[in-house]
């Protein structure tokens, strides 16, 4: 570790730990051996990263967060206060299942919203917004806003985080102007140079 990380004295870093430059971890957090933390994330009061969880450069995990083995957070994921990851379908306190562990993950700038539940094996793609207290029990497609138990998706957020206008077959952000078209999946529309 470098002298570049901010890590408070109550926090607990166990050894095999990889930390990138320029990341914070504040009180009583526990990041446990195998686990892999990129440059520039901040981790909140009282949260759990396990052994072979990833969070990519740039994440934001609030309070109360564990993050469990299987967990992959690409870079500049928001995880919001209190939000819930699993790992196992059906677990049973009395079945060891360490070895049905089930790969959930986060994609490049997506927000998971305050005591979100993320049910294991799913994927949430690229700037989708998931609002607080929903539950996820599906993959989400890029660019999302689902909200709900189960979650539902009630329309499209911009790169930015504002809800998408639909005017006729494009979409567009009436905060940064970013124009998108859906194909498949929701994509930017790139500007053209004039």
């Amino acid at each position: 570790m470098t002298e570049e990380l901010k890590i408070h004295p109550t926090a607990c870093i166990d050894e095999g730990v990889t930390i990138g430059k320029g990341s914070t971890i504040w009180h009583f957090s526990h990041v446990m051996s195998g686990a892999v933390i990129g440059e520039n994330c901040n981790l909140g009061q009282n949260v759990v990263i396990s052994p072979g969880a990833v969070l990519g450069r740039g994440v934001k995990v609030q309070n109360n967060v564990s993050v469990y083995t299987g967990v992959v957070c690409e870079e500049d994921v928001f995880l919001g206060p209190s939000c819930v990851f699993t790992n196992v379908i059906n677990p049973r306190s009395f079945i060891e299942r360490k070895e049905e562990f089930k790969e959930t993950r986060i994609e490049k700038g997506a927000s998971i919203g305050a005591n979100a539940t993320i049910v294991c094996g799913n994927q949430i793609g690229r700037y989708a917004l998931i609002g607080a207290g929903s539950v996820v029990v599906k993959d989400v497609e890029p660019y999302a806003l689902m909200v709900g138990n189960p979650a539902r998706k009630i329309g499209y957020v911009c790169q930015c985080g504002v809800t998408l206008e639909k005017n006729q077959e494009e979409y567009s952000c009436p905060s940064c102007g970013k124009k998108y078209v859906r194909d498949g999946f929701l994509k930017e529309i790139e500007a053209k140079d004039e």
